[in-house]
């Protein structure tokens, strides 16, 4: 088991990694995601050895690497550019690590023959790199980092350079090689959908520290504050001001809101941020709570859904819904929330 234990970094003299601890457990695939300038890949070259860090430590089994060269740590590491050699053919880009092992040539068929199969690519063994697409180039990356059977997979935005649509074709594929390898690995990337779909647990990085982590679902049920359900475009954010406890509510330019809450609230006159989920708002007859009434601005049919825009004030002018029949551009529209569907969010961390 992997373990990264209070790692520091700076970089032109300001704080990149700031105390940064989690683990890595067997056959686990985690996603290090945040925005650019994050410390994502600059925490992946530390833990490969490729980069010193300036306090804390990378241990695996207990046992510090401190002292293990790159070379010896028998971690597998994929990049976006792939790196293959141009002049050699797929087995060949696949053989090219176990060769630098010296291991026998029968073992090293055998291994190949083993990587090209989990990667849907038995035939492709003698066609030329330079004759594949980006998806089967990523896919030969993948097999040749595989086949030495490392200890450890560590993938920097791997997907980058391929086209939304192959991304998420080969992103479900992905998941499905790191599964059937029961390998652990470690998969940097900034897409959010990308990381949802491939992670069985996301570490969220920002400011140099790990401001969440969990399941994929938690992210999008429990966001940890308003960061987090920007950061992931979880709904409207809305603000406003506690009025009352038990239950909570909170005033604000949508009028009185009865929220939910994860955490504990803050005390009556504290300011807060609402979560209001496109997806659980229904249209309402007058007497609901959490009655929210716009004029339709847009309305447009994605995903078998219809992604309606009401206008509401002038300190609410966009509010999202999402609605299973249109309406007519104009009309006004009443929907409402249930308390549990409106998420009373922290504001630590700042803005986005």
């Amino acid at each position: 088991m992997l373990t990264v234990k209070a790692i520091e970094k700076s970089y032109e003299g300001e704080p990149l990694l700031n105390g940064v601890s989690f683990d890595v457990h067997p056959s686990e695939t985690i996603c290090l995601l945040g925005p650019s300038g994050s410390g994502k890949s600059t925490l992946l070259r530390i833990i490969a050895g490729l980069e010193e860090s300036e306090g804390g430590e990378v241990l695996w089994n207990g046992r510090s690497l401190a002292d293990t060269p790159a070379h010896q740590r028998r971690f597998g590491l994929m990049f976006q550019d792939y790196a293959l050699f141009p002049h050699r053919n797929v087995s060949e880009n696949i053989a090219f690590g176990l060769r630098m092992q010296k291991l026998p040539p029968q073992e090293i068929q055998t291994r190949v023959d083993s990587a090209l199969e989990t990667i849907n690519m038995a035939g492709f063994a003698h066609r030329k790199v330079t004759e594949l697409s980006g998806g089967e180039q990523q896919r030969v990356a993948l097999a040749r980092a595989l086949a030495p059977n490392p200890r450890l997979l560590m993938l920097d935005e791997p997907l980058g350079a391929l086209d939304r649509t192959l991304r998420e074709q080969l992103s479900q594929e992905l998941r499905r090689i790191l599964h059937q390898s029961k390998v652990p690995a470690i998969y940097v990337t900034h897409d959010q959908e990308e990381a949802f779909a491939i992670a069985d647990r996301l570490l969220l990085l920002h400011h140099g520290v790990i401001l969440q982590s969990g399941p994929p679902h938690d992210f999008y049920h429990h966001p940890r504050n308003v960061w987090v359900a920007k950061f992931f475009g979880l709904g409207n954010l809305v603000k406003g001001t506690i009025v009352a406890h038990s239950p909570l509510q909170v005033k604000t330019h949508l009028g009185l809101i009865h929220p939910s809450c994860d955490q504990d609230p803050q005390p009556i006159g504290a300011e807060a941020t609402l979560l209001f989920r496109p997806t659980q708002a229904s249209q309402s007859p007058q007497e609901m709570k959490n009655r929210i009434t716009g004029r339709v601005f847009d309305q447009v049919f994605q995903n078998g859904r219809y992604h309606i825009t009401l206008q509401i004030n002038e300190q609410v002018p966009d509010f999202h819904v999402l609605l299973t029949h249109p309406v007519e551009i104009g009309a006004d529209l009443a929907v409402a929330y249930q308390p549990a569907d409106v998420l009373c969010l922290q504001n630590d961390f700042g803005e986005i």
